[in-house]
């Protein structure tokens, strides 16, 4: 792990209309780093990989992410992030195939780094089926491929195993686990689980931080004290 770090989170506000999403979050994550991402439905978790991702514009604060100040560089930071999103931010009438050959068109990669991501993923004999056809788990196979395919040092993972059974989360976590080297940032409701994984905690509440510490000093009532 890197000490510089690869997040920086000043004050972050974003809101909808009158309802503020996050309210002066401030958390740092140093390169290499797991932070886990913990709150009810409706806390901010989601809305917060959004404007890492460079989806949202902060209302206020500051954010700068891999070196680069948010938004006025946002532009540097979007092709060297990957976003896993409860949307699977795919074409549902292109295949599995087609959808990773376009988005490694747009990231200038090699066609081969396609095929061996559907091989790796054990999607090859349903990779030219409409995505709207799959699966539930199947679809996140294909949209873990996309997040990936670029080799990008952040992941930004909303809750990465689910509609997954433990043999398919066992093939993605090479690719998107703590396995993988990069910085990530993954929103979790298993305290058990989200904990085991991460170097730091992030607990949020109607947006706010209610939780900030190094992973293994916060124990799971802690956690699911959060929920009630």
């Amino acid at each position: 792990m890197d000490a510089t770090p690869a997040i920086e989170l000043r004050g972050l506000a974003r809101r909808y209309g009158e309802r503020w999403a996050l309210d002066d979050v401030t958390v740092d994550v140093p390169a290499g780093a797991t932070l886990v991402v913990f709150g009810p439905n409706g806390a901010g978790k989601s809305t917060l990989l959004r404007v890492l991702a460079t989806l949202l514009r902060p209302h206020a604060g500051e954010a700068q992410v891999l070196g680069s100040r948010l938004p006025e560089r946002a532009w540097e930071v979007r092709g060297r992030v990957g976003l896993l999103a409860h949307e699977a931010l795919l074409y549902r009438d292109l295949s599995a195939r087609e959808n990773l050959r376009f988005h490694a068109r747009l990231h200038r990669v090699a066609q081969a780094r396609v095929e061996e991501l559907l091989e790796r993923m054990q999607l090859a004999g349903r990779a030219d089926d409409p995505v709207r056809t799959l699966s539930k788990g199947l679809l996140q196979r294909v949209a873990v491929c996309r997040a990936v395919l670029h080799d990008p040092p952040l992941l930004l993972l909303d809750e990465p195993r689910a509609n997954l059974d433990p043999a398919a989360a066992a093939l993605i976590e090479p690719l998107v686990g703590r396995a993988s080297g990069r910085t990530r940032v993954v929103t979790s409701h298993d305290p058990a689980g989200g904990l085991a994984e991460a170097d730091f905690a992030l607990g949020l509440r109607d947006g706010r931080v209610a939780l900030s510490a190094p992973a293994d000093q916060v124990d799971h009532a802690t956690v699911e004290e959060l929920y009630r």
